[in-house]
């Protein structure tokens, strides 16, 4: 007999609704193969220290396909490549994660998260660790899948806010501009602003002036409705302006915090305008509560094809919706690039076929 596979599984950099539906899939499938599954807490931080590693039971994965947030925990600071010990000081400890990878007797390592875990999990395959990748985050914004897991919830959660604010800036005669995620990629404010009849969607991939918003925003007025909607992705920028940064880059962390694009323009529209405008951010609204089925059905098809890569050595690769079929495509792929909405995408000229303006 063929000794029984161990494997282990952790969920890396933001939450996102569907990572339990993954964990879950992955964690069945490798059951009815009777491999061992271990969990992993806390990322990549994890496998730094062992204390919290243990089998994944029954118990553990029962009524979880639903739940948001991971039963695994996460972290978007946990880079063993840069690994901060609490103060300024930065060390590499890739080599004790492989040491106790060995330590641990897995067999191969299944890492759910975006396209920062899975820069971590190509470095760690090309040291030696047997790692498969599903690629997850709510922005949409990783190369060699057609969607992520998460975003359709994220862009759901955002157009119910933009229905509930239609009715307030009808009552009080008001712009309302509304600030969601997305980082560098304006997918979730593209989506979410076309179905929640947004009048302005500003994204980072088609810079603004306030003018034309403002101009719009007129048109809006004159036309009789009386108020107007603007959404912005956090990683929308003025012509020739800089991105708005609420904290700095960090230490083991892959990029800045974005935040403030929302109140930049709705002090530019009231300024320019003279109607009274109120900003608001979602924030982190959008990663909570119950994955949609959309999102439960691919977490689970994600998860399944994990499984089925390690099965076939196929390490080095991530899971991909590439439709009709979840594919495997290289890390390298993964990586590459960051996935914004193309300039001559369909759903932009949509928008601007029903009259939406995108500032340009």
């Amino acid at each position: 007999m063929k000794p029984k596979k161990r494997i282990g599984v952790l969920t890396g950099g933001g939450d996102a609704p569907g990572l339990n539906a993954v964990i879950r899939a992955v964690v069945k499938s490798a059951w009815m193969r009777e491999w061992e599954v271990l969990g992993i807490r806390q990322g990549f931080d994890g496998l730094l220290d062992l204390a919290t590693v243990r089998p994944l039971e029954h118990e553990d994965i029962a009524g979880i396909l639903k739940l948001g947030g991971t039963i695994l925990g996460t972290t978007n600071r946990g880079n063993p490549f840069q690994h901060s010990t609490g103060g300024k000081k930065i060390k590499d400890q890739s080599d004790l994660v492989v040491k106790n990878f060995k330590k641990l007797k897995l067999d191969a390592l299944v890492a759910i998260g975006g396209d920062g875990s899975l820069t971590i999990a190509q470095k760690l395959y090309q040291k030696g660790i047997p790692i498969v990748g599903v690629p997850k985050t709510i922005d949409n914004d990783v190369a060699g899948t057609v969607i992520t897991f998460g975003f359709d919830t994220a862009v759901s959660t955002a157009t119910e806010a933009l229905d509930k604010l239609h009715s307030t800036a009808q009552s009080h005669q008001r712009v309302m501009v509304m600030e969601v995620m997305g980082r560098y990629a304006g997918w979730i404010a593209l989506h979410s602003g076309i179905a929640g009849g947004a009048d302005v969607i500003l994204i980072p991939e088609i810079p603004f002036t306030l003018a034309s918003v403002a101009k719009k925003i007129r048109e809006r007025y004159e036309n009789g409705p009386g108020f107007a909607i603007v959404i912005c992705a956090e990683g929308a920028a003025l012509k020739g302006g800089n991105l708005v940064i609420k904290e700095k880059r960090q230490a083991g962390r892959e990029h800045a915090r974005l935040g403030g694009i929302a109140e930049l323009v709705a002090s530019g529209i009231q300024r320019l305008t003279g109607r009274e405008s109120r900003s608001l951010v979602l924030g982190h609204l959008q990663r909570g509560g119950e994955p949609t089925t959309f999102d439960r059905l691919l977490g689970t098809r994600l998860g399944v094809h994990a499984i089925e890569m390690i099965e076939a050595g196929r390490f080095g690769y991530m899971a991909a919706l590439n439709p009709p079929n979840v594919t495997s495509v290289p890390f390298e792929k993964a990586i590459s690039a960051t996935k914004k909405v193309p300039a001559d995408s369909d759903v932009i000229r949509a928008a601007k076929a029903l009259g939406i303006s995108f500032g340009d």
